[in-house]
């Protein structure tokens, strides 16, 4: 039974996130490692509102809007490869999250 460690990689910058991701790939294949993805979610547009105001007349700033991209890779098996990814610093602006489950192969009879 294998362990599953699934990678979620968020960014802002589009082009550095998939940098990262393509670093992260170039090293598992290097590595002989058996890797899933990356998989790509639609962007999500985002939108914060500015609540300073400008004036007596109460106007206010335009709203922030912005763009987050999510990548998700799986890592199958190898749980050093992925102790190794998830322990090392990325460049600012890449958040990364890591989730570990244990699969049963189909048929084992658990």
């Amino acid at each position: 039974m294998p362990f599953v460690t699934t990678l979620t990689l968020t960014s802002g910058d589009r082009h550095r996130l998939d940098n990262v991701v393509a670093d992260i790939k170039a090293r598992a294949e290097r590595k002989g490692v058996e890797l899933k993805g990356p998989h790509p979610k639609p962007p999500e547009e985002l939108r914060v509102p500015q609540s300073k105001t400008l004036g007596p007349d109460g106007d206010r700033f335009d709203p922030w809007n912005y763009t987050v991209y999510t990548r998700t890779i799986e890592i199958v098996g190898y749980e050093t490869f992925a102790r190794e990814v998830t322990a090392e610093a990325f460049p600012a602006g890449v958040h990364v999250e890591a989730g570990v489950e244990q699969r049963t192969q189909f048929g084992s009879g658990s």
